[in-house]
């Protein structure tokens, strides 16, 4: 269903997006200080209009639009020429010619800086209205702005006189200057330079974001004292309201688009320094024009630390670029934190483990006996009974032990790069030293990522150099070649194509674990010695309930509701999956593989059947093993509310004490010839200090048609509904 172009949302977008937000109530709170000055919040109107229609009429990306990237600094060319000049007719037509030109600098620098993965900031506003203050200076029949002095008169007509006492009272409110110049340069931000302006969007800044607002005054005030030090006139920055720069460039390399930590806070404060030399230079530099510096020092020294950091090697720094930006430091940080704990040891190609059925590693990484040095991260996997004997009779023949002869298995998509297949298999207890490899498979998954079996059966190899094989694909069987007293599987992964090479430390996905009759979802881990391992053995019902493909439409039935909720399994361009709420609109973003489904984000309303689906199913694993648990965390924002995380917000770079986590259980499975029905129980609790704050239940019923019904347990509430699958 296509969603129609949200005329609104882009309006809002274009005031909240100059602090690096979608925050709608901040974005009214700016609209508001804009208009202090009437006319001046008028032309800003203005141009945010002109920009988004000549961009929607000449086809730019609806998304860009209504984020409010092309219209913010628009808006602020529109301020500019409004606070500078007298209103009218001419400069209605200047305003409207002014956001074209900034329109089509901002989609150049798009194309320019954006080929780097870096935003253009507010560039295109310096970039215009250098070019309006210059030409202005033809522009005979245009007045200068002469309304200072009939400011309160405009105060007066918009609020009354009591609107006109607040005014008056925070402009003379005695307060430290360093105070006063941290407001007035909030308000210059908006070409409003008084206290009541300034204090009101540090107030929407901090109803936005903690982080933020607590980074602006880190920024602010990392400078006055800079410039108490090195005995420059801090008044400057109170006339020329020059001290925003400070503010917006400590939010953006601080939290906005570095990940916020303790690291992000302290090259804030080092590159503040750099911003006050620069903002000095400059001022020095343009004032042989007669031009402001506005916010190039914030634009150059911002760009220049994003982009410097892209020539790492490594992030030894712990300065962690923000991929994908949630519009808010808080949500920034909580989902990368949570990305990571859940997703941070996933490997760029996934390595299965080679073989079908339990296998235990008689020799994992750092082995007594062969698995030392470069060739240190390597596992020998055998097959065992419940004693631990890994075989049978008097184990005096190759066929006496139970993984001989077994199939081996690709780990992974790839190319058959070497082939090994004509060494003998050793008598028991004998081993070949010469041809200590013996009868070997390299595959190519990766440049530099290559898997490597050994010790295979002669004449079994199904594959030759140059193969495509898929993960699965049968390669070979296990044998007893090489240095092997003992019928084994060598199984490795490492950098380079040859035989002989060292090993490399890589990670087994998604594979069971066995401890007596308990099993454990490993899902990136590294099999240790004695573990007795297995691949995930896949359940039919449990694959079809959960394993979701774009174009399939779930109908949930509420049982208190007359009419379904109708879900749409979608892709986007990106090719990122998602489920969308027909009703609510509400979107629940996932991954799936063979063997797991994964709930990666949410949007829309807490209250929505969909959000509990997403909290319910958060991850599944599609195999059954009964009384298996998995657990897992969510993003703070996903399961607190906003309130609930004001005083978090503030802490979160440093340290958190909340906690949202996740808990699925495999309770039942009745299987007849005709029919299957499962049952699955998960919660989701949130701690705060290692209390439990809140707990919500869920079950879902699977038979095998998929998922049969939904029921959500909250206090003393319950509700279900329904499920059909078309």
């Amino acid at each position: 269903m296509k969603r129609e172009f949200d005329f609104t949302g882009s309006l809002l977008n274009s005031y909240s997006q100059i602090f690096f937000s979608d925050n709608r109530l901040f974005a009214g709170i700016l609209i508001l200080v804009t208009f202090v000055d009437f006319y001046t919040g008028l032309f800003g109107l203005l141009a945010v209009l002109t920009t988004t229609f000549l961009a929607r009429y000449l086809g730019f990306h609806p998304f860009k639009i209504q984020q409010g990237y092309y219209g913010f600094n628009s808006l602020l060319v529109g301020l500019g020429l409004g606070i500078f000049f007298q209103p009218g007719p001419l400069l209605v037509l200047i305003v409207i010619l002014a956001s074209v030109l900034t329109l089509f600098i901002a989609v150049s620098c798009e194309g320019i800086i954006g080929k780097y993965a870096l935003p253009y900031l507010s560039i295109p506003f310096v970039v215009s209205m250098w070019i309006l203050t210059l030409a202005s200076r033809e522009f005979q029949a245009l007045g200068l702005n002469e309304r200072g002095i009939y400011t309160l008169n405009d105060l007066y007509i918009i609020g009354g006189n009591s609107l006109v006492q607040v005014y008056d009272w925070w402009n003379q409110l005695a307060i430290h200057p360093s105070v006063r110049a941290y407001f007035l340069s909030l308000g210059a931000i908006l070409f409003q330079y008084n206290m009541l302006t300034g204090i009101l969007v540090a107030v929407g800044l901090l109803l936005y974001s903690r982080i933020a607002f607590t980074l602006s005054l880190l920024g602010f005030y990392t400078a006055y004292f800079f410039y108490l030090l090195i005995g420059a006139p801090f008044s400057e920055v109170s006339y020329s309201y020059i001290g925003f720069n400070y503010i917006l460039t400590a939010i953006a390399t601080g939290g906005y688009f570095i990940i916020p930590n303790k690291n992000s806070y302290a090259w804030a404060v080092l590159t503040i320094p750099l911003v006050v030399v620069m903002t000095i230079g400059l001022s020095r530099i343009l004032a042989v024009f007669y031009l402001p510096v506005y916010s190039l020092p914030f634009n150059v020294l911002s760009l220049l630390f994003l982009y410097v950091l892209k020539f790492r090697v490594d992030n030894r720094a712990n300065l962690t670029p923000v991929l994908i930006q949630q519009n808010t430091p808080e949500k920034n940080l909580y989902s990368y934190l949570n990305f990571m704990e859940r997703f941070g040891k996933e490997s760029t190609v996934p390595v299965h483990l080679p073989f079908f059925g339990e296998w235990i590693v008689t020799q994992g990484h750092d082995g007594e006996y062969t698995h030392q040095d470069r060739w240190r991260h390597a596992w020998d996997f055998e097959i065992a009974d419940e004693d631990g004997k890994t075989w049978k009779n008097s184990g005096d023949f190759r066929e006496d032990y139970f993984c001989y002869d077994k199939t081996i298995v690709a780990p992974a998509d790839g190319t058959i790069e070497t082939v090994v297949d004509d060494i003998p298999d050793n008598t028991i207890g004998e081993r070949n030293l010469e041809e200590n490899w013996g009868n070997t498979i390299v595959i190519k998954h990766e440049d530099d990522l290559f898997t490597k079996l050994s010790h295979l059966k002669p004449g079994s190899i199904q594959v030759k150099p140059g193969d495509k094989v898929r993960k699965g694909n049968m390669l070979a069987r296990c044998g007893n070649s090489g240095n092997s007293p003992y019928p084994h599987l060598h199984f490795q992964v490492q950098k380079t194509p040859h035989i002989g090479s060292g090993t490399r430390d890589y990670p087994i996905c998604n594979y069971m674990l066995r401890r007596d009759k308990e099993f454990f979802l490993k899902t990136y881990a590294i099999p240790e010695k004695g573990d007795r391992v297995s691949a995930v053995k896949v359940n039919s019902a449990l694959k079809k309930a959960f394993h979701f493909i774009p174009g399939e439409k779930i109908r949930f039935t509420p049982e208190d509701a007359s009419e379904p909720l109708i879900w749409d399994v979608k892709i986007n361009e990106f090719l990122n999956t998602y489920i969308e709420c027909r009703k609510t609109g509400s979107k629940a973003w996932f991954k799936t593989d063979d063997a797991m489904l994964y709930f990666t984000h949410f949007e829309g309303a807490r209250d929505a059947l969909l959000y509990h689906f997403y909290c319910a199913a958060y991850r599944v694993c599609f195999g059954y093993y009964k009384g298996l648990m998995i657990e897992d965390s969510f993003p703070l924002s996903m399961v607190f509310s906003k309130k609930d995380l004001i005083f978090q917000d503030f802490t979160a770079p440093f340290f958190r004490y909340k906690k949202g986590q996740y808990q699925l259980t495999y309770t039942s499975l009745e299987e007849t010839l005709s029919d299957t029905h499962l049952l699955l129980e998960s919660a989701v609790t949130t701690f705060s200090f290692g209390k439990i704050r809140s707990h919500t239940s869920y079950a879902c019923d699977i038979d095998n048609g998929g998922l049969k019904a939904f029921s959500i347990h909250q206090k003393s509430l319950t509700r279900k509904a329904s499920c059909a699958t078309e």
